[in-house]
């Protein structure tokens, strides 16, 4: 007698329907509404995989999704297994094992916590084959069912039309992300014109973080000669490179993968390029064979002047801990404090505001020179879904408005951070006259992102940092997030003054 067949597994909060498709029919996706079809992995191929047995194979790849800065930070969970098996847990039924039931599950990592995440394992389909992100092989399905998970939280697939990789890659990691703007790179050498900064920053200080970190880059808005880059486009950083030229000058190379997953550029490296000329043939004969499909090399001065952005996720140890970019020290004391602008209370805006000192304030107390990485990571004001997979807030049902850019930041606000060294007699003056002088150091992109942050070299002594939105009587919540080395045991406390208005207050003895 024959088994019955069994019954698999639907996702009722996220359908295989329209509504987990789009939220605004906003996108150029909108095209696609009524030839897009679900079908799960063994409807796709004949024996799928969720991974590949050859990391190459495994490599990410964009469909018709605008989800560049995804794909870039789900490139960083093939860097460490750690990191791969904390986002999708070991040991779930593949689809010969007898106990699958068509559902998958995945952590991701929202303000403070993992939360585990599970999805039927139906997937969007043009003709047959998947027609959003999906692996170099198309038998493995890490991927498209990971972006499936990040569309749930998110509330819909179109919900992942333009991001930041910083974003994606805090989700993803549970740790930090730090973005350079390759312009000032270049117009200042690197190097910070304000105390308290990090490092000098220099291409070459990414050949010691390539091995430990996701680094990404981006372009905004290409030059008219450059158009293959694509706007506001996102890539990976796959390998950097220093040869020595055959006159005896050192050439840093860059070897840059395009989640679009075809070769595009046709700079002087590409293959048969004029810049293999200044090089010995065995170095270029090697390299080029190293290039797989959506891949090919950049020399620094060419890197700088073509791309806009780099993103450096922090590395994270074995042990669970962020590691400094700059020193390797780990980071391993991590304090996350809530805050909120709260309008009437808490809610100042920027320092050209009369209201700024009325912003949250947290302080900070350091014992001596300490490396210490502070970062403001806000909750978004539209996409975050409720689990159902409706968003909480639709966004505009106008498709002759929508452009890359008018999507990158529409669910956060333009934030900023400030820090105050407080004087060695600072108790002879209020908060608000300390606010009203210039800052130790500021971190004000006024863009719409997650998060901003510094990684700060401070000395021995008392400190307030302020996180402000742009415009003054904004609300919104935000945790700060403070990273440093402890060798003791550290104090925290938290005072509340009134019923809306927190500060919060973080002593910690520091030793580095």
């Amino acid at each position: 007698m024959r088994a019955p067949a069994r019954e698999l597994f639907r996702d009722a909060d996220f359908p295989a329907s329209d509504s987990s498709l789009f939220s605004s029919f906003s996108t150029p996706l909108a095209q696609f509404r009524e030839d897009i079809t679900w079908r799960r992995p063994q409807e796709i191929c004949a024996t799928p995989r969720l991974f590949a047995d050859n990391p190459r194979e495994g490599q990410v790849k964009q469909g018709l999704l605008g989800d560049c800065w995804l794909l870039c930070a789900c490139a960083a969970l093939q860097k460490s297994r750690r990191l791969l098996d904390q986002v999708i847990p070991p040991g779930q039924p593949s689809w010969l094992d007898p106990t699958y039931r068509g559902s998958f599950t995945c952590r991701v990592w929202r303000f403070g916590r993992w939360v585990e995440v599970t999805i039927d394992d139906r997937l969007p389909c043009l003709a047959g084959r998947l027609c959003f992100s999906r692996c170099q092989r198309e038998d493995v399905f890490w991927l498209p069912l990971l972006e499936k998970v990040y569309a749930k939280v998110y509330g819909s697939y179109e919900h992942l039309w333009a991001g930041q990789v910083a974003d994606a890659l805090v989700d993803l990691t549970g740790g930090l992300a730090e973005r350079w703007s390759l312009k000032d790179l270049a117009r200042t050498g690197g190097r910070q014109d304000r105390p308290g900064g990090s490092e000098h920053r220099t291409c070459r200080q990414l050949l010691s973080l390539k091995d430990r970190c996701l680094i990404s880059c981006s372009v905004l808005s290409p030059r008219a000669g450059a158009r293959e880059l694509g706007e506001f486009h996102a890539f990976i950083v796959s390998d950097l490179r220093e040869l020595r030229g055959r006159t005896g000058q050192a050439i840093l190379l860059l070897r840059i993968q395009n989640p679009w997953g075809r070769r595009c550029w046709q700079g002087p490296w590409r293959e048969g390029g004029e810049g293999w000329s200044r090089v010995d043939p065995a170095d270029e004969a090697t390299l080029l064979s190293q290039l797989q499909e959506g891949e090919f090399w950049v020399e620094e001065e060419e890197f700088l002047q073509e791309f806009d952005e780099v993103t450096v996720g922090f590395p994270i140890t074995e042990a669970g801990h962020l590691q400094s970019l700059y020193s390797e020290k780990e980071l391993c004391h991590t304090q996350e404090l809530p805050g909120a602008w709260v309008k009437g209370q808490s809610a100042g805006g920027c320092r050209n505001n009369s209201g700024f000192p009325s912003n949250p304030k947290f302080w900070l107390r350091v014992s001596e020179p300490s490396e210490v990485y502070v970062t403001v990571l806000q909750r978004p004001r539209v996409r975050t879904a409720n689990w159902a997979g409706r968003a909480r807030a639709p966004l505009r049902d106008d498709r002759a408005s929508w452009t890359p850019a008018s999507l990158l930041g529409k669910d956060y606000q333009a934030v900023g951070l400030h820090i105050w060294k407080v004087p060695v007699d600072g108790g002879s003056q209020g908060a608000s006259r300390l606010l009203l002088q210039d800052p130790l150091l500021s971190c004000v992109p006024h863009c719409y992102a997650q998060e901003v942050s510094r990684l700060c070299h401070l000395s021995a002594g008392t400190y307030r940092i302020v996180p402000s939105t742009y415009l003054p009587d904004t609300e919104g919540a935000f945790t700060v997030t403070i990273a440093t080395r402890i060798d003791r045991r550290s104090i925290h406390s938290q005072e509340r003054l009134g019923q809306l208005l927190q500060e919060a207050s973080f002593v910690a003895v520091m030793k580095t």
